[in-house]
């Protein structure tokens, strides 16, 4: 497995600063601008999207790393303590009731509501806590609707046991609801009552109350997915029920074939589907399917390929230029082409995205990295980013592998502990158990720190003094025994090729400082 590219290096930097750089995020505070606030307005324009969309890209990294998780988990756990805050529901706790300003949205929103209802209907974003025949309900995780908070953060809970190998499923979190009331759910409580949701719901769960969207609650089913995987339950088995019910409900194709509706939602209350007119339809597809593609492979590829016909960027022939304006779909696009290694629609999508999605490297040492996508901004954008970063970050099929076929070293094999990051980053990170290797590529994360002594610990190695370790092709003296399974690797900051043979190994023996 190659290790990370200079590119996921320099993003796993900067949202290493967004995630341990404090800031405030309760009633009293407001969240650094960094968070993405911005995008997709009016329904994803609420920082808790960035949250759960930052968290993707660590698992699609760990198979660079799996002998390496404590960056991974810190992030994590810096995620989930935002999205369990205030402005993490801030929607739900502050939109309530019918929206007063439903009779003047601006012209670039009406597209996004029924041409009947206009100027009498809730826009996507207004969560609507309150309305009728739910009325108000306090817990942003025990509502009836807001299923986009509580998949999410499934999913997110999800990435964090996955990423850091820890049994946190019945771990208390105290969630902050309407009024700062707070209520006190469990990982394991949360996927149980989103489970059974779907089998008493075969439409699916509401998002916005009156709204049922398959963007979220396909989220909703991968974080079960996710939490079965790991532990052997069985909460994601009515989500292929769902599935049929999206193909013979939410979408429909012409006589010849093509994709002719795809909801954006519908709305019980109402009886009624909202699609995207035109080409334009595909607009619904590309949300769901870095979702949907781990749970249904087959459908998603058919709903994708329906996509990318209909708009014409499966045709070589057609011209990229006019979509600079939707980067959040063609970057689905991209990571879709990639994970699925249809190269030649990747190599002119990535042709378009290089020249102009404006990647660049940034920060006062040059050390960071994002596309700019032609936004005027301070800070890069986190949720459009986010895909791209898994193409960045991973080999082909990186995302199915993360809940279908996760090979990633186990908890028992030999890991890094204590590096000192951001200082010194970790490209690579990988245990050869058949041959009783540990292979380690490390890299000066912090340019102005190369040079500089450092270590980390390696533990749960079997016989540590009878270890050889390898620096640079060089025979290393410079570790010691620190404990009955770990030792003490002393080195300078920069880029170094380390093999840590234990015993079982071929290699020779170097000796220990003592």
């Amino acid at each position: 497995m190659p290790g990370l590219n200079d590119r996921a290096l320099g993003w796993l930097r900067f949202i290493w600063d967004k995630a341990t750089t404090p800031d405030d995020w309760s009633d009293q505070g407001e969240p650094h601008p960094w968070w993405d606030r911005y995008t997709a307005p009016p329904m994803c324009s609420f920082p808790r999207f960035d949250l759960h969309y930052m968290s993707y890209v660590l698992p699609v990294m760990l198979e660079a790393t799996p002998a390496w998780r404590e960056v991974y988990t810190r992030i994590s756990d810096e995620l989930v303590r935002r999205y369990t805050s205030f402005w993490g529901a801030v929607d739900w706790c502050t939109l309530i009731g019918p929206d007063p300003g439903a009779d003047r949205y601006p012209p670039a929103w009406q597209t996004f509501i029924p041409e009947p209802l206009r100027g009498r209907y809730t826009v996507p974003g207004w969560t609507g806590n309150g309305l009728e025949p739910w009325g108000l309900q306090p817990d942003p995780v025990g509502a009836d609707g807001n299923v986009f908070y509580r998949g999410w953060l499934n999913l997110l809970l999800g990435i964090r046991r996955y990423v850091s190998g820890e049994a946190t499923e019945h771990q208390s979190l105290d969630i902050t609801g309407y009024q700062n009331r707070q209520f006190t759910w469990t990982h394991a409580r949360i996927a149980e009552f989103i489970s059974a949701q779907f089998r008493s719901r075969p439409q699916g769960p509401h998002c916005e109350n009156t709204k049922i969207w398959p963007f979220c609650v396909s989220a909703a089913g991968l974080g079960l997915k996710l939490y079965d995987a790991q532990l052997g339950t069985t909460l994601s088995e009515p989500f292929p029920r769902w599935i049929d019910y999206l193909r013979r409900h939410y979408m429909s194709l012409t006589r010849s074939g093509e994709l002719r509706t795809f909801a954006l939602y519908y709305d019980p209350m109402e009886q009624r589907l909202h699609s995207m007119p035109g080409p334009s339809v595909a607009h619904g597809v590309f949300p769901c399917l870095l979702y949907l593609y781990p749970q249904d492979r087959e459908f998603a590829l058919w709903i994708y390929e329906l996509a990318m016909r209909r708009l014409g960027w499966s045709d070589p022939d057609l011209s990229l230029s006019r979509l600079h304006a939707d980067p959040n779909h063609l970057s689905t696009a991209m990571w879709m082409a990639h994970e699925v290694e249809d190269t030649a629609t990747e190599d002119r999508i990535r042709d378009f995205i290089e020249s102009e999605f404006q990647p660049r490297f940034f920060g006062e040492e040059n050390d960071r990295f994002a596309f700019w996508f032609g936004y005027d901004s301070t800070w890069p954008r986190g949720q459009v980013n986010a895909t791209l970063m898994l193409v960045e970050s991973g080999s082909p099929g990186a995302w199915w592998r993360i809940f279908n076929d996760s090979r990633l070293a186990s908890a028992s094999e030999p890991r890094l502990h204590g590096v000192d990051y951001p200082n010194i980053g970790i490209r690579r990170a990988q245990n050869d158990m058949a041959h009783r290797v540990l292979s380690i590529e490390t890299t000066g994360a912090t340019p102005s720190r190369r040079g500089q002594p450092t270590s980390f610990t390696i533990d749960q190695l079997p016989g540590p003094a009878e270890v050889s370790v390898t620096v640079d092709n060089q025979d290393s003296t410079g570790w010691l025994v620190t404990g009955s399974d770990s030792i003490r690797l002393d080195l300078t900051i920069g880029d170094h090729q380390i093999r840590v043979a234990f015993p079982g190994g071929s290699s020779r023996q170097s000796s220990p400082r003592t």
